[in-house]
C-alpha cells in the first residue's frame, strides 16, 4: 500500500510537473505522453523500475539508470498567431472577419503580430472587416493604424497601409446614385408626385425619383421607384440624360440618371409614406412650373425626354452582354440610334 501511494503521488507529479521558467508553457491542459495529435518532440526510454522520485525541473529526471518521460518543451512556442486572411491580387491581405478573436486581448496581440509577420513578407494594404458585434476591436485597430474606410449595415471597414510611400488604396464610396423615372403616355401626359417630406421641391409636381438598391440595374430602379410612388406598371425603353453634381448630401457626389420608360397602366395608387399626391400631367404644364424654368439644368434634361418621346432624340439603351470581369452578364449602356458599328 505505501508503495502504491508513492508511485501514485510520483505520478501525479509529473503531469504537473514545473518546467522551468524558460520551459514553461502556459496552458491549462495537461500534456499527455504520446499523444501523437500534440505533435510535441517527446524523448522516451524504457522503464526499468518503478523507484521513481520528483522531477527537478528537468526534461527527464534520472535516477539509477532510470528514464522518465517528460515533453521537451523547449522549442515550442504559444504566442498570438496571425490572423486568418487571404492575399488580395495587389499585394495586400483581406482579413477574415469570422476568425477574429472574441476577446480583445487577444485580438490586440494577434494583430500586432500579424501587422509585424506581413511587413516583413512586405504585404502592402491590409483590408480588415469588423463586424457590429466585434465593435470593441475598433479602438484596437485605430491604436495600431488602421484608418476608417466604409460603414454598412453591420460592419465597418478598416484599411492598413503598409509601404511608406503614398498610399494607392481605392478611396471609400464617394458618390450616391438615384434614377428618376419619365414616363409620358399617349396624350402627351406625364406621371409626377409631390413629395411628402422634400424640403428643395416642396409643393411641386415632378417626376418619381430615388436612390437604387444595392447590385440594381439602373433601369431597374427607376422602374421600381415608379411602381413604388405611383403603383404604375412600366418598362424601360432608354436612358435619357444623366447629370452629376458634387459635395451634395453628406459631401458626397451625386449621379441621377434620367430614364424613359413606357407605361403599360394608368391607374395611380400613391406611397402614402413618401408621397403626397401623383398625377397624369400634360406636359406644358409640367414644364412650365418656376421650379423647372429657374433650373437650366432641369429644364434641359426635360426638353430632352420630350424630344426622345417624339423621336428627335435618342439616348442610351441597354445591351445585356457577358463581362471578362466577372464572367457574369450585365448591362452595357450606349447609343441607341443609327450606327455603322
Amino acid at each position: 500500500m505505501a508503495s502504491a501511494t508513492v508511485l501514485g503521488r510520483n505520478f501525479l507529479g509529473f503531469r504537473r510537473h514545473e518546467l522551468s521558467k524558460e520551459h514553461r508553457v502556459l496552458r491549462t491542459e495537461k500534456f499527455t505522453p504520446y499523444d501523437s495529435s500534440r505533435d510535441l518532440p517527446w524523448k522516451t526510454s524504457s522503464l526499468k523500475t518503478l523507484n521513481l522520485t520528483p522531477s527537478t525541473g528537468k526534461n527527464v529526471v534520472r535516477r539509477n539508470g532510470i528514464h522518465v518521460v517528460s515533453p521537451d518543451t523547449s522549442t515550442l512556442s504559444w504566442g498570438p498567431e496571425v490572423l486568418d486572411g487571404w492575399d488580395d491580387e495587389y499585394g495586400g491581405v483581406v482579413i477574415d472577419p469570422w476568425s477574429l478573436p472574441s476577446s480583445a486581448n487577444a485580438f490586440a496581440s494577434a494583430l500586432k503580430t500579424s501587422l509585424s509577420d506581413w511587413k516583413l513578407k512586405g504585404k502592402r494594404g491590409i483590408w480588415l472587416k469588423i463586424l457590429e458585434e466585434q465593435a470593441d476591436h475598433v479602438p484596437i485597430a485605430v491604436q495600431e493604424g488602421f484608418k476608417y474606410h466604409h460603414a454598412e449595415p453591420g460592419f465597418l471597414m478598416l484599411t492598413y497601409w503598409i509601404p511608406d510611400e503614398p498610399c494607392l488604396l481605392p478611396a471609400g464610396p464617394s458618390h450616391q446614385i438615384g434614377v428618376g423615372g419619365f414616363v409620358i403616355n399617349d396624350k402627351r401626359e406625364v406621371l409626377v408626385v409631390k413629395e411628402k417630406y422634400s424640403c428643395s421641391c416642396s409643393d411641386v409636381w415632378k417626376l418619381p425619383t430615388g436612390y437604387i438598391n444595392k447590385s440594381e440595374d439602373l433601369f431597374s430602379g427607376a422602374v421600381r421607384e415608379v411602381k413604388e410612388e405611383t403603383g404604375v406598371d412600366t418598362v424601360f425603353l432608354e436612358m435619357v440624360a444623366f447629370r452629376h453634381v458634387h459635395l451634395v448630401a453628406f459631401e458626397k457626389s451625386d449621379l441621377l440618371f434620367v430614364c424613359m420608360l413606357k407605361p403599360l397602366s394608368s391607374d395611380i395608387t400613391i406611397d402614402d409614406g413618401e408621397i403626397q399626391a401623383a398625377k397624369w400631367m400634360a406636359y406644358d404644364e409640367f414644364i412650365g412650373q418656376p421650379y423647372y424654368q429657374e433650373d437650366p439644368m432641369l429644364k434641359k434634361a426635360m426638353e430632352l425626354c420630350m424630344a426622345a418621346y417624339e423621336e428627335r432624340y435618342c439616348g442610351f439603351i441597354a445591351h445585356r452582354l457577358t463581362s471578362k470581369l466577372d464572367g457574369k452578364l450585365s448591362y452595357l449602356y450606349h447609343y441607341g440610334g443609327p450606327s455603322k458599328i
